[in-house]
């Protein structure tokens, strides 16, 4: 009797989890370059092969959120409220995944935990950027796509680029405030203002586009 596809997805994603999971707290004890790919599969109780089909690369294991980010990147403009510019939408979506605590956004021990993961390793920081360079390649296409530009429209790709550095720029420094004072609304704050602040030239920037 063959298992039903969605039992089988399931399974397939729990296996995943549970991979990502155990690769991640290896990772945050004892370093991401420590750690083997054979220690990860059986500390998830699972092939080496089995590893490799869930992430080609060990990296992906650290950053398994990655699609996650790309797919609500894309909906902020698919679902945006048309009264809103495409670039105001971006800074409400900030707010909406902070108040909503949004695990991407986390400004806790265990967040700390994460960039400082990254920040001890220089593979983990290439892939970092590379993922950077990747959320604005999706930001450019989902801003062209939504005004009916075609997605090499350097406009938007001007308004992609300043906006993932925006983003950036905000995130960075709202893990060093938390890192200081251990007062997670403290960072919060900071990284909306920052976001806030950083919309205002955006605005500036893209006026006379149809993405501000």
């Amino acid at each position: 009797m063959s298992i039903p596809s969605d039992r089988r997805s399931r399974k397939r994603l729990a296996t995943r989890q549970g991979i990502s999971d155990a690769a991640t707290q290896l990772f945050m004890e004892r370093g991401f370059d420590r750690v083997t790919v054979d220690e990860i599969a059986e500390a998830a109780d699972v092939g080496r092969m089995t590893v490799f089909n869930h992430f080609p690369r060990k990296e992906d294991m650290f950053f398994d959120r990655d699609e996650e980010g790309r797919e609500i990147l894309r909906e902020a403009l698919r679902k945006r409220d048309l009264r809103f510019p495409p670039t105001e939408a971006y800074r409400l979506l900030a707010h909406r995944l902070i108040a909503e605590r949004s695990p991407l956004f986390s400004f806790n021990p265990q967040g700390q935990g994460f960039i400082e993961t990254i920040e001890a390793s220089e593979t983990l920081k290439a892939r970092a950027r590379a993922i950077r360079d990747e959320l604005a390649e999706v930001v450019a296409v989902a801003l062209s796509e939504c005004v009916g530009r075609d997605p090499t429209d350097p406009d938007a790709h001007l308004a992609a680029g300043l906006l993932l550095a925006i983003w950036t720029v905000a995130f960075l420094q709202a893990h060093r405030i938390f890192r200081q004072t251990k007062d997670a609304e403290q960072a919060k704050t900071a990284f909306l203002a920052t976001v806030d602040k950083g919309t205002i030239g955006l605005k500036a920037t893209m006026a006379g586009t149809p993405y501000a």
